[in-house]
């Protein structure tokens, strides 16, 4: 067996035919992958020695952005969206952004709720701290927990509605995304408002997106709005990159019992109706919620928490989604010891 025949874990397609980057010194194999993979490394190192046959192998992965439909600096925009609120869209958001972030992915945030902004509470951004303008017309991104973050939430205070009309909303979307100087990112997650409105057609006319994830309970109510949302961006040209079922499962804390108080299967089920892949379903959790809430959210919160691989899982397959156009094969060296 050749490394290059080693078929990805995400893609279920060779890493020759994905055109990974692979330089090889005995049981010694440098791998660099189209997407972010820190938290797969010891994962693949066993893997890898199974499949050559091997006792061990010691592996360097490596991670280089597809540059997609890039927009400035920005390598790859991916909108987080879902049919209806109150399915966890925007904690998903931030989360995946940690995710893509502890993998080893440049990452910012952009929160394009302008009627409803939450990821500057999620992000523990103080109430009142606002952008720096640079040459007068340039916003530049506040830094938290990595991330290089951008919202309304930092324009206005917490207890100031947006009473606009939707170009007006659209229009103020137009400038903080155009205006804000992100600088090299290889991946800009779009906490994007629910519904299937004016926010959701001006980014797909005015930015160039790599992809969507749409986010999901089983309720049956949820999943029709977003089967909506997956036809939606199926008309604006916006490649789903597959579903995130959240809320899928919930365990007791005091007696460990497993239950589904919104119904089972139905990410799955909606996955397979409409070709995509079902990214990861994530459990209903307190703890989740109130990491959110206050500021620190569930992968900085707890790295290792079930709970955070399962984002951080989630945020590797979404990323590995972008890597799939036509590449040329893969170049392998043999270095001497």
């Amino acid at each position: 067996m050749k490394v290059e025949e080693f078929t990805d874990p995400y893609l279920g397609k060779t890493w020759q035919e994905l055109g990974a980057r692979i330089l090889a010194s005995g049981n010694r194999i440098s791998v660099t992958l189209g997407y972010p993979a820190h938290g797969l490394q010891a994962q693949l190192q066993q893997q890898l020695a199974e499949f050559l046959g091997v006792t061990e192998v010691d592996l360097e992965l490596r991670f280089a952005a597809d540059h997609g439909r890039a927009f400035n600096q920005v390598k790859n925009i991916v909108l987080v969206a879902s049919g209806k609120g109150g399915v966890g869209k925007s904690t998903t958001a931030v989360n995946l952004a940690l995710a893509l972030d502890a993998e080893g992915a440049k990452v910012g945030l952009l929160d394009a709720d302008i009627y409803g902004p939450s990821q500057g509470m999620m992000l523990g951004v103080e109430e009142g701290r606002r952008p720096d303008i640079k040459d007068g017309k340039f916003f530049e991104p506040i830094r938290a927990h990595g991330l290089k973050a951008m919202s309304m939430s930092f324009m206005i205070t917490d207890k100031t509605p947006m009473v606009w009309r939707g170009p007006m909303a659209s229009g103020a979307l137009q400038q903080i995304l155009g205006q804000t100087q992100w600088g090299d990112l290889d991946y800009l997650i779009v906490d994007m408002p629910p519904g299937t409105g004016d926010i959701q057609l001006t980014l797909s006319q005015k930015a160039p997106v790599a992809g969507a994830v749409i986010v999901t309970t089983p309720q049956d109510i949820a999943l029709l709005d977003a089967m909506k949302g997956v036809e939606m961006f199926g008309k604006v040209d916006i490649p789903v990159l597959g579903i995130l079922e959240n809320m899928s499962v919930h365990c007791c804390e005091s007696c460990g019992h497993i239950s589904h108080p919104f119904g089972s299967g139905g990410g799955s089920k909606i996955s397979g109706e409409l070709g995509v892949p079902l990214l990861g379903q994530l459990p209903l959790s307190m703890e989740i919620r109130q990491q959110a809430d206050g500021g620190t959210p569930t992968v900085r919160a707890a790295p290792e928490s079930a709970a955070s691989e399962l984002y951080r899982d989630a945020a590797r397959h979404l990323a590995a989604r972008l890597w799939t156009r036509e590449q040329a094969a893969p170049t392998i060296r043999m270095v001497d010891d």
